[in-house]
Parts: C-alpha cells; sequence; structure tokens
C-alpha cells in the first residue's frame, strides 16, 4: 500500500512543481513591485521604510530557502515533502502582496490625479446683441480686438486659430491690446465691432457696475475650446520646483468661484479667494492671510505693471496671479492649489463635517445656485453646504470681502482640526476620491504623501490634545481703506481696497520669520487680567497712524474760477483755465484720476465766452511750496466738500469708499 502511495505521490509531484514554479515567479515579481513602492513611499522615515523592504526580502529568501529544502528531504528519501503546505503559504503570500501592490496603485493614482497635466480653456468671439452678426460668416469689415500677449491660450491662441480657420484677417482690421478691460471698453463704445473673450468673460466683467447686464448686452457668434498641456502654457502651474516638505513653504489656496463639477477646464478667471500660507514643519506654526479681491496692487504680467484690483490678474492666468502675489509680499509662492465650490462642500462632507463658531445669521445659495441655504450665530456643526456659506458670504458682512475672508480662515481651521477624526483607510481613501476630481495643484506625488510625517508629526505634538488646535496658525489681515480711482483701462471710477504699507510691512515680516528668513524678536513685555478673555493676535489689523490713500484728480465741474483754484492747490493739482469767467463746464482730466499720473496740467473749460481765448496757468501748492527755503512737504489730499454723492450701498466695484475700508453690505 506504501509503495502505491509513493507512486502516486511522485507522478503528482512533477504537476505541482510546475505550480509552485509559477507562483515563485509571480511572488518574485510582486515583490520586486512592494519593495519598489515601498521604496518611493518616501513619506515613511528612511529607517522604518528600510525595515519593511527588509521584510518582504527575508520571506521571499525563506520561501526559497524552504522549496531547497523540499528537494534536499526529496533526494534523501527521509520523507515525502507536501507541496500543498507551500502552494498554500505561496498563495497566501502573494495575495498579500498583490494587495498591498493595488492600494499603493490605487492611492498614486488619486494623488496623482490632483496634479492636472492637461486644461481645456476656451475662447469666444463677441459682439454686441445689437449686432447684426449672427454667425462668423458675417464677420465682415470689423475691427476685431485681440490680447496680444502670444502666451495667452484664450487671448491670444485660440483666437489666431479662429482667425486663421475662417480667414478673417482677409476682410477684418485685427487690433491688438494689453488687458481685457480696454478692449470690453472699446466694444460697449463701438470703437471695435467685435473681440476675442474668454469664455468665462460674464464671470469676469458683471460684477462690475457698468457691466452687470453685460450675459444680456452682448452675444456669442463662435466659441472654440482647445485641451493643452498645462507645462505648455504655464511655468508656474507646472511641477513644483523639486522644495522638500521639511522645509519651510508657501502655498496659495485659490478658492473658484464655479458651480460644475471638476477643474479640467481653466476656471481661473473666475477665481474669488485667495489665501497665502507659510508653514514651517519643523515648529508646526503657520501664518495665514487672506487677499481682499479688490486689493490695489501692481499686476506683474501688464505691460507697465500698472495698480489694479487683485482680482483682474486672475483674468490672466494663474502664472500672473502667483507673481503678482509674490512681487507684492516679496515672497516666493512654493505650491498653489486650486478647489471649486463643489470640491469644498465635498471635502467637508468626507471628513464628516467641521465645528466652527458663525460669527453671525448667513443666508446664499448652494453650491449648485439651486436652492438658499441658512447657518445660525454660534459654535455649530456645519455640512459642505453650510461651510460653503460662511466661506462665500460677504453681502450680510459688515466688512464684506474682508470678513469673509476671515470666515474662511475658520472654515481651514476647523478642516486641519478633523484630521485627528481621520483613522480608517477607506475614509482617507474616499477623501482622495472626492477631492480629485475639485482639485488642481503643482504638488507633486511624493510631495503629498510626504505630508503624511508631518501629519504624524501634529499628532504625536503634545499640544494636540482634543481641545486644541492642531496647528498653531497665526492670522494675518491686510489693514486698508477705500477710495474711488478712475480706472484707465475701464474708464470709470472703481471702488479699490488701498493696503495700508504698514500693514504690509508687518505682514512680510511675520511671513519671513515663520518662513526663516528673517530673525524672530521675542516678547519682552506682555500684559493680560484675568478677567479679559484671551485673544490671538491678528498681524496686520493696526491700528495705525497713517493710511495709504493717493491724491486724486477732484471733480471741478460747476465751481468757479476761485473755489476751483483753491481745491487744485490743496490736491497739489497744477491747472489752466480756457475763458475768463463763469464756472467749470469741462476739465480735461477725468475725476479719481491719480495725481502721481498725471503728465502735465489739467486744463478746465470756463461757461463764460470770452471776445478771445485766455488760458491761466495756477502753480499747485506743491509747487509753491518747493520754492520755499523750508521744503516742507504737504500731503494734505482733503478735497472740497461734498464733491460728489454717496453711492448706494452694494458689493459691486464702484462701491463708495468708507473708513474701515470694507466694501458695504447689501
Amino acid at each position: 500500500m506504501k509503495k502505491k502511495e509513493l507512486k502516486e505521490n511522485q507522478l503528482k509531484q512533477p504537476k505541482s512543481r510546475i505550480v509552485v514554479l509559477i507562483l515563485t515567479i509571480l511572488l518574485l515579481i510582486s515583490s520586486i513591485i512592494c519593495m519598489i513602492d515601498l521604496y518611493q513611499l518616501i513619506t515613511l522615515e528612511s529607517f522604518r521604510k528600510y525595515i519593511y523592504i527588509a521584510i518582504v526580502v527575508l520571506i521571499f529568501i525563506d520561501l526559497l530557502l524552504i522549496m531547497k529544502t523540499r528537494k534536499r528531504f526529496r533526494k534523501k528519501q527521509k520523507k515525502i515533502f507536501k507541496n500543498k503546505g507551500i502552494i498554500s503559504f505561496q498563495v497566501f503570500y502573494l495575495l498579500l502582496t498583490v494587495s498591498f501592490a493595488v492600494i499603493m496603485t490605487y492611492a498614486y493614482n488619486y494623488i496623482g490625479s490632483f496634479n492636472k497635466d492637461y486644461v481645456t480653456y476656451s475662447s469666444s468671439l463677441v459682439v454686441m446683441n445689437d449686432n447684426k452678426a449672427e454667425k462668423i460668416k458675417d464677420i465682415k469689415n470689423y475691427t476685431i480686438g485681440i490680447i496680444k500677449d502670444k502666451t495667452s491660450p484664450e487671448g491670444y491662441i485660440i483666437p489666431r486659430e479662429i482667425i486663421k480657420e475662417n480667414n478673417l484677417e482677409d476682410y477684418n482690421n485685427i487690433k491688438k491690446y494689453d488687458n481685457y478691460s480696454s478692449m470690453i471698453a472699446d466694444l460697449y463704445s463701438g470703437d471695435i465691432e467685435a473681440s476675442f473673450l474668454s469664455s468665462d468673460y460674464v464671470s469676469m466683467f458683471s460684477s462690475i457696475a457698468s457691466y452687470e447686464t453685460i450675459k444680456e448686452d452682448t452675444k456669442v457668434i463662435i466659441k472654440k475650446e482647445k485641451k493643452m498641456a498645462k507645462a505648455s502654457t504655464s511655468k508656474k502651474e507646472k511641477v513644483s520646483a523639486g522644495k522638500k516638505i521639511t522645509e519651510p513653504f508657501t502655498i496659495l489656496l485659490m478658492g473658484v468661484d464655479s458651480t460644475d463639477e471638476g477643474l479640467s477646464k481653466n476656471t481661473v478667471a473666475n477665481g474669488d479667494s485667495l489665501i497665502l500660507i507659510t508653514f514651517n514643519p519643523k515648529t508646526l506654526n503657520a501664518t495665514m492671510l487672506s487677499i481682499p479681491r479688490d486689493s490695489y496692487v501692481p499686476i506683474a504680467c501688464w505691460s507697465n505693471k500698472a495698480e489694479n484690483k487683485i482680482t483682474h490678474a486672475a483674468a490672466y492666468g494663474t502664472d500672473c496671479m502667483m507673481k503678482t502675489i509674490e512681487n507684492y509680499f516679496d515672497i516666493d509662492i512654493d505650491y498653489y492649489a486650486k478647489i471649486n465650490f463643489k470640491g469644498l462642500v465635498h471635502l467637508v462632507d468626507a471628513v464628516g463635517g467641521i465645528d466652527v463658531e458663525v460669527p453671525k445669521d448667513l443666508c446664499t445659495d448652494d453650491s449648485s445656485r439651486g436652492k438658499e441655504v441658512c447657518i445660525k450665530e454660534g459654535r455649530q456643526h456645519l455640512d459642505g453646504e453650510g461651510a460653503l456659506v460662511l466661506a462665500r458670504n460677504r453681502k450680510q458682512l459688515t466688512g464684506g470681502d474682508l470678513d469673509r475672508g476671515q470666515n474662511q480662515q475658520l472654515v481651514i481651521q476647523a478642516l486641519i482640526n478633523k484630521i485627528r477624526t481621520i483613522k480608517s483607510a477607506k475614509k482617507f481613501l474616499d477623501i482622495l476620491n472626492t477631492v480629485s476630481n475639485n482639485l488642481d495643484t503643482n504638488f507633486t506625488s511624493n510631495q503629498i504623501l510626504s505630508f503624511y510625517n508631518i501629519a504624524e508629526d501634529i499628532l504625536n505634538n503634545n499640544l494636540a490634545k482634543d481641545d486644541a488646535d492642531l496647528v498653531n496658525i497665526t492670522r494675518l489681515y491686510l489693514q486698508g481703506s477705500g477710495q474711488m480711482i478712475y480706472d484707465e483701462g475701464m474708464r470709470m471710477k472703481l471702488w479699490n481696497y488701498i493696503p495700508n504699507k504698514n500693514s504690509r510691512k508687518d505682514i512680510i515680516s511675520a511671513m519671513k520669520v515663520n518662513l526663516n528668513q528673517e530673525g524672530h524678536e521675542g516678547i519682552k513685555e506682555f500684559k493680560f487680567s484675568i478677567n479679559d478673555e484671551y485673544e490671538k493676535e491678528i498681524i496686520g489689523y493696526g491700528p495705525y497712524k497713517s493710511d495709504s490713500s493717493y491724491s486724486l484728480v477732484p471733480n471741478f465741474i460747476g465751481l468757479s474760477k476761485e473755489r476751483a483754484q483753491t481745491l487744485a492747490s490743496r490736491n497739489g493739482v497744477r491747472i489752466n483755465f480756457i475763458g475768463t469767467s463763469g464756472t467749470v463746464i469741462k476739465q480735461s482730466v477725468p475725476e479719481g484720476k491719480r495725481t502721481d499720473k498725471l503728465s502735465g496740467s489739467v486744463s478746465l473749460t470756463l461757461s463764460g465766452t470770452p471776445s478771445t481765448n485766455h488760458s491761466t496757468t495756477i502753480p499747485s501748492k506743491k509747487d509753491t511750496l518747493d520754492n520755499q527755503d523750508d521744503g516742507k512737504e504737504n500731503n494734505n489730499t482733503e478735497e472740497e466738500p461734498k464733491e460728489e454723492e454717496n453711492p448706494p450701498s452694494s458689493d459691486k466695484d464702484q462701491d463708495k469708499d468708507n473708513s474701515s475700508g470694507a466694501v458695504p453690505s447689501e
């Protein structure tokens, strides 16, 4: 009987050896993949990473030794080694390594999708609604506006393709512009009959008072989309410059005003929220600055770097926005991340909601603009739609966009604190799945995975208790004041937020200290009262003794010659009169133009009709003082009282200046 069983086993062994050989080859492949994944998983400390790799190698070596021992036993015929045990072990080990490889591939794919390789841009040929043209073939003998920047996908590259495909240069004149603002103004005035604009032009301009009805005022003749590699259209949007996450870094968060799912299309033109963060992984300290959308700063990508609303830089791409912020705050931005309305809602829901102190009752449209959502004042647990109300609403806030920026910081702080509740791999993967479609960034996959070490340090930090913030965030505030300044491109006065120079200086210093670029001065004196609730300092809030407003050309219309002379002297404006008597009926320079931008004197036309033209140049008060021995400067920019009536309260661009610099609420 034993001989018969031995003979049957010997017949089965060739087949079992083939199975073992195949499994061994598969194990070798899966083990190599696991070792590569572990090596690339730079989130783990080197020591721990190499320990895991060593374990995989030892298990595989043990398996080979077992197989070798089996052969030796078989040759000596001391006993028959059961193949079933080896095969079972191989199958178990194979399932383990394959599962690990699948999970890692799944995670890498989601994380890799954060950095979009391609972006779909869209450009439209637009005419006024009363224009007779309905189709592209109707566009003949027109002057057509186009952006002159040859690197602009929506302003130049796609328009040039449309022009070539439809032979528009054969019958039309192509006029080049530095910016969209001047082009839109010329389209409305009739100086041009058509213009190429980003297909998001309605969102770009409808917030400006004179263009509130731009959707109804215009019509699209032709629209074209083009999918382009992000690296070919942007320097800043490419993969980040290899800076290690273990070093202090900066990141710009951009909230995109979009109701669509996903960020595959170029939606930077709708950028409505800007938050600049510095983070020091060694101290676990961060600074967070919400940049008001109406901040009056030099736009980096404009030919003359003229000052304008910072939100207008978004229309020219992420590069322009990031470079504008870098120049103004004297800081390099290492990374950026864009997220849209849907992304924020899904992210908050994925982590199970956030707990935050809501400053007041607020209501606004939901993420699809289908219905109204309201939240109550006080400590609240908010779902995604509720968090969007807090982060998005500005019309009901006293400080308008400034207060909204502070609320956005509250939402971010609450999200960071919620990290401590993420304990399961499934929930982590759900969050990855949620944000991958609605987030775009220049982080590499390895850089994102590197945040594991930072998160581990945060969770192990003694301060990371249930009642403490996971990260010590210093909130920054850009103090300033509002002014109605004449916009050369729009050819109208627009409300602008003029940042205070001292506030800006304090903010820059705080960011550089956190980035280890400046030394930190310790606090020498500290006063407190046990009866007063402690509040964290907000750097940049002030108060400051001086503001940073500009001297502007006043409104001379309706003034007598004598009063015009007095007002001009007060504001440092050189004037000359056309005529000898009467009141001013015309001025050559528009009201609200910055006096430092004047190239000569302002001509004022009087209502009286002289027998002969007579011009008189009135020296400004500054000119008079310059000739005095004391050489003192006069910074008085006070205007004649009641030069213009207060416009109605609104969150639009033409809202009236107020003492706090905030846009009046509706």
